[in-house]
Order: structure tokens, then C-alpha cells, then sequence
């Protein structure tokens, strides 16, 4: 898996908030795929199977946050997808845009709006997240959030991961 810091060159495709330099926290991270796939299929296979902790992360964020006006947003309902169109909801986010390669997802609240855009270019599946803070509160949510999320996307990946190459072994042995 390729973490990006400042060397990973981003794909063409991947779509930010704003410029990279302008964000208050940014984090890409890529792995290559086994087979070639849109950006909604690869979106359906990362959320099929959330890490374990998801669930109980997005109660202490729902119940911390919404005591500072912040919208519950619940988490992921591992709801199967296949032909999101921009204004539609997958889960918690909206879709603000949607192409067979790039999927970007927002959240956009009174403390901070977050993109996520799922991206495929080449052979190469993209995680990239940005995001703007607004206050204080958006500022010291970011403090566990940032390493928060770098975990999380890393143990999607990986799963990720795992799920391909179980599917190579089992199309490989027939």
C-alpha cells in the first residue's frame, strides 16, 4: 500500500476540496488492483466489511459531536450501490460527483466539510480524503480524527487486499 506524505504523485483524476495546500488535512493512500473495476464497485467492496471498531467510532463521534450542533451521521450501512448520480446519498455522504473512475463523496457541516473521493486510474484504486476546518471545534476534531482516519483507511485496504487475492486463488484453483 503507498501512503501519501508529500511523494505519492496523485492521479489525474482524484478530486480535492481545494488546492492540496490550502486544506487543513489531506491523506491519499493507493493499492493495486488485481482486476479492473469503477470507482462504485471498488466504493461497495471497501464498506462491505468496515473494520469491527467502525461502529462504536461513529457512536462516540455522533455522541460527542451532536452536543456542539454537528449532524449525526450514523456510519455505514454496507448498502450495495451501482449507479450513484451526483445529489444521491451513500450513507452519510453526498455525491458530488460520479464517473465510472471517481466517485467524490462530501460531508459538509457547520465545523468542517470533508471529501472523500474514491478513485481507479490505470491499475491503481485511490483513498484520498481532504478537508476544510470552520472553527474551533472542526480544528480540535481533526486532532484524533486525522490519526484516526489513516488507521481506518489503511485496514480497508488491507481488506481490501485480502479480498482480491482470496478472489484471484479461487478463480485461479477452478
Amino acid at each position: 500500500m503507498r501512503q501519501n506524505g508529500t511523494a505519492m504523485t496523485l492521479p489525474p483524476n482524484v478530486q480535492l476540496l481545494a488546492p492540496k495546500e490550502d486544506l487543513d488535512f489531506f491523506h491519499s493512500a493507493s493499492i493495486a488492483l488485481a482486476e479492473p473495476m469503477t470507482a462504485i464497485e471498488a466504493w461497495n467492496r471497501l464498506i462491505a466489511h468496515p473494520p469491527p471498531f467502525m461502529t462504536t467510532a461513529f457512536r462516540i463521534r455522533d455522541a460527542i459531536s451532536s452536543r456542539f450542533g454537528v449532524r449525526r451521521i450514523g456510519g455505514f450501512t454496507r448498502t450495495r450501490h451501482e449507479t450513484p448520480k451526483v445529489g444521491d446519498r451513500l450513507d452519510f455522504f453526498l455525491v458530488e460527483y460520479a464517473s465510472d473512475t471517481v466517485l467524490a463523496l462530501s460531508e459538509r457541516d457547520r465545523h468542517l466539510d470533508v471529501m472523500t473521493c474514491i478513485s481507479t486510474h490505470a491499475d491503481m484504486l485511490t483513498v484520498t480524503a481532504s478537508v476544510k476546518t470552520h472553527n474551533l471545534f472542526g480544528r480540535l476534531y481533526m486532532i484524533p480524527v486525522a490519526p484516526a482516519h489513516r488507521v481506518i483507511v489503511a485496514t480497508m485496504l488491507k481488506s481490501f487486499q485480502r479480498e482480491q487475492q482470496q478472489r484471484q486463488n479461487g478463480s485461479s484453483a477452478q
